[in-house]
């Protein structure tokens, strides 16, 4: 049986999150990855602006609406949460839309303000009518962020709920944004008609979920399969693994960072794709909290050492390091995360405080290659330069 080194491991997982390539092609970068989580936090900028601007030097804010806006080539969904995904996937769509209406219905009446069943008939007429409709268009005054005294998501109006089911269920489609606030269409009018002709069946859409997430994390556990795009179940992805071992999909042992070794899947021709992975760049990066790499947090740190979680929610005397703090990666390791805020539009990058990894110094030369990463996010965040607080390097 093949034994990946944790060296190698990363490498491959690296290349599979697109930290190795060289070209400028934001679309293929974007398959590549699968999707891209929309956020709507912009401490510094948005974050699905910094997953793509961590892969793509070029790559500027407007780049991802001219793709998704005006040539369609990409649309707005759920993942594990919500997401940027290429177009021509949305025929496997189709099959979470048929289980979400299910859930969410059953859901949504028990926790929700009731009406927005009654109401999906009229919201749907008065887009048809009118064209794309924001909440607020719909006599709602949020489009779910919370009000002052808001308990959560379950304060949606019925309108508001109404159109976020119609959504998540396949009827309508977000054809564009206004600010942050979502705006939704007819499906038709917004996902290109040969796409919404392909109606694959079930079974095509679970053997297509499991295939392509495997190819993407290029090795990984059946639970890990399963909840890359989360359409699949966890036993619907083992079921997909015992059809498929011995053929096109291997077992092989991988090596984590604290070197324990775990049984996981890949395909036959892993070896050579260990052999012919390029080493990432010896530059510095700062990722968003919610790059696809990190996107499995326990994957993330068996894998790399690197444990990492979101203290938004947590009461700022009880933090450990701050309210939104990005990871640092350097070659193909992550070597620590910093604390930095960009001061308002036209305002400078602040850059609050960098803790290191244990074991990881910052000389001279390190620290020159994240001023450069740092002077970079800066412009494409169109932060007014950079500044640094006293006692930055902790």
């Amino acid at each position: 049986m093949l034994k990946l080194s944790n060296a190698a491991a990363r490498r491959l997982f690296l290349a599979k999150h697109g930290f190795a390539d060289s070209g400028d092609d934001l679309l293929a970068a974007i398959e590549k990855l699968g999707f891209v989580q929309i956020d709507s936090i912009a401490t510094v900028e948005r974050a699905h602006h910094m997953i793509l601007a961590g892969r793509r030097k070029t790559y500027r804010p407007p780049h991802l609406a001219t793709l998704l806006e005006r040539r369609r080539d990409l649309f707005e969904h759920w993942t594990h949460d919500a997401s940027v995904i290429p177009v021509r996937f949305y025929p496997y769509w189709r099959h979470r839309f048929d289980r979400d209406r299910e859930r969410l219905t059953a859901r949504w009446r028990k926790f929700r303000r009731p009406g927005f069943e009654e109401q999906a008939a009229d919201v749907l007429e008065h887009i048809r009518a009118n064209g794309p409709a924001l909440s607020r268009d719909l006599g709602d005054d949020s489009d779910g962020a919370r009000p002052q005294g808001s308990a959560g998501w379950w304060d949606w109006k019925p309108s508001k709920t109404a159109l976020e089911y119609l959504w998540r269920t396949g009827e309508l489609a977000v054809s564009g944004r206004q600010g942050f606030q979502k705006a939704f269409d007819l499906t038709e009018r917004v996902i290109p008609a040969d796409i919404l002709a392909k109606q694959p069946s079930a079974a095509e859409t679970i053997e297509w979920a499991c295939a392509s997430a495997l190819d993407r994390l290029g090795f990984a556990t059946t639970g890990q399969i399963a909840n890359f795009w989360e359409t699949a179940s966890p036993a619907e992805a083992k079921e997909w693994a015992a059809a498929h071992l011995g053929e096109d999909v291997v077992e092989i042992v991988v090596e984590g960072a604290a070197g324990d070794e775990r049984r996981m899947l890949a395909r036959p021709d892993i070896a050579e794709a260990i052999a012919n992975v390029p080493e990432p760049g010896g530059g510095i990066r700062v990722l968003s909290p919610f790059d696809p790499m990190l996107r499995d947090r326990k994957r993330a740190e068996w894998l790399f050492g690197f444990s990492y979680r979101i203290e938004i929610y947590v009461p700022a005397a009880k933090r450990q390091y701050g309210y939104y703090v990005f990871p640092l990666l350097e070659g193909a390791r992550l070597i620590g995360r910093i604390d930095m805020k960009r001061m308002g539009q036209g305002g400078p990058l602040v850059v609050r405080a960098v803790w290191p990894e244990a074991g990881v110094s910052f000389g001279k030369g390190r620290i020159e290659r994240l001023e450069r990463e740092i002077a970079r996010v800066a412009r494409y965040a169109g932060a007014d330069g950079v500044s640094f607080e006293p006692g930055w390097l902790r």
